[in-house]
């Protein structure tokens, strides 16, 4: 345990908070290219896909919990994030070659790269990817809103919510991620359905994504390291992230 005064805890939150913050910023750049609003991004979608959309997600993120783990044995961690971003990338331009086909296709691949790149964050700040209260952690990092979202940081719920660990808990846990993510993937299958830009609009779309749960885990964990190294209660400091996220909160 480090000898963290308040003074360097406050330091710790402010740098979090910066980087909550910033997390969402390339996927601006996606939406502007597009000339779209995430909001609208969802509703575009023909309907028989739109009711497929959340069994799809679920399925991906069930594969994506024993792929993600399994590929820790034969690629090891990416500490800078540039491998699961440039595999992302590709799929994602491959996924917008083909419309929506391919799209809806490559859901599974792109949940287990995220969640692979989400581990590797974890194991970053010290935690074991092999335990599987770590490993829900890395789920749980999905639950937040989105790169597409418009997020002033009242939506942190994610970051200290605790699944049981036992009866059910992994089925709790999907059934609780899963219409989030859902809602998330939808912005991106949208997206990379746009006409003409195709392969560029995939690519783009997965590359923002990559980097933008990368950042959040890195919140997650940096919250949960910070709890660890301070002796302070994690919930303590989630009332004082959130007071940096929303300043409203902090002139009370």
């Amino acid at each position: 345990m480090r000898d963290l005064t308040t003074k360097d805890i406050d330091a710790e939150l402010d740098k979090l908070a910066a980087r909550y913050r910033g997390a969402g910023s390339l996927a601006i750049d996606v939406l502007n290219l597009l000339g779209k609003q995430a909001d609208g991004l969802v509703d575009s979608l023909p309907r028989p896909v739109r009711d497929k959309l959340e069994d799809a997600t679920e399925q991906a993120l069930k594969q994506a919990m024993k792929a993600a783990h399994q590929s820790r044995r034969v690629v090891k961690c990416d500490q800078n994030g540039w491998l699961h971003t440039a595999i992302a990338t590709t799929m994602g331009a491959a996924g917008g070659v083909g419309g929506l086909p391919s799209a809806l296709a490559e859901i599974p691949l792109t949940t287990t790269i995220l969640l692979r790149a989400i581990q590797d964050v974890a194991e970053d700040y010290g935690f074991d990817p092999a335990s599987e209260a770590v490993q829900f952690d890395c789920v749980q990092v999905f639950a937040v809103a989105g790169p597409m979202a418009d997020d002033d940081g009242a939506d942190l719920g994610f970051l200290g919510a605790r699944m049981a660990l036992s009866s059910g808990g992994a089925q709790k846990l999907i059934a609780w991620v899963t219409p989030r993510l859902a809602a998330v993937m939808g912005q991106k299958l949208a997206a990379q359905a746009v006409p003409v830009l195709g392969a560029a609009t995939g690519a783009a779309t997965n590359y923002a994504f990559t980097r933008y749960y990368r950042e959040i885990a890195h919140v997650h964990f940096g919250l949960r390291q910070l709890s660890i190294d301070a002796g302070v209660r994690h919930d303590d400091l989630l009332v004082a992230f959130r007071k940096k996220m929303t300043p409203e909160l902090e002139a009370q």
